[in-house]
């Protein structure tokens, strides 16, 4: 069995989790999230834990279930805790700007580039190049940076562009005479 499902998912207090044969939702203070189960896993709640199991030992159903037990993981923590992503912008005259549902970002084109904040997800903007993006579904919030990232990746000789926070861009030396 995998070594990963072996570990049981402890629920927080205010969690609350329904299993059905097909799906699995959490109610939380974060709101609710759902994920479908893979039908080669067992999961069941037994006092405030849930424990994941293969239905055989195939080596997709025990490869399934240390992949459903991470995303019940996952699924527990966006609901009590929520996950964030920082982003920061560098570059001369670059800026963000939160307008309601849109992201306004100045990065260096022609025009200024719009992008729509999608349901489930808060983006707050600290300074004019700073950027926090909130969510209780961790692939949603991964996603959001990841396509705000893409606007402008940082470029290896300046480092101008949109960066993840922790990210570290490695410098090339400029070209020589």
């Amino acid at each position: 069995m995998s070594r990963v499902a072996k570990k049981p998912v402890l629920l927080p207090g205010g969690i609350e989790v329904t299993i059905s044969d097909t799906t699995i939702v959490a109610k939380g203070p974060n709101g609710e999230l759902s994920m479908n189960k893979h039908p080669l896993v067992t999961v069941n709640l037994e006092d405030g834990v849930l424990k994941i199991a293969a239905n055989d030992d195939s080596t997709t159903a025990v490869a399934m279930s240390g992949t459903t037990r991470a995303l019940l993981s996952n699924l527990v923590a966006g609901v009590s805790k929520g996950f964030e992503k920082k982003l920061t912008i560098i570059g001369v005259g670059y800026r963000v700007q939160v307008q309601g549902k849109n992201l306004n970002m100045s990065l260096g084109f022609s025009h200024p580039v719009v992008y729509t904040i999608p349901e489930g997800i808060t983006v707050e903007a600290p300074s004019q190049t700073e950027l926090v993006i909130r969510g209780a579904d961790k692939q949603k919030v991964g996603q959001v940076a990841a396509e705000i990232r893409h606007f402008r990746p940082p470029e290896p000789y300046k480092g101008k562009g949109v960066r993840y926070s922790d990210e570290y861009v490695v410098r090339k030396q400029a070209k020589k005479k």
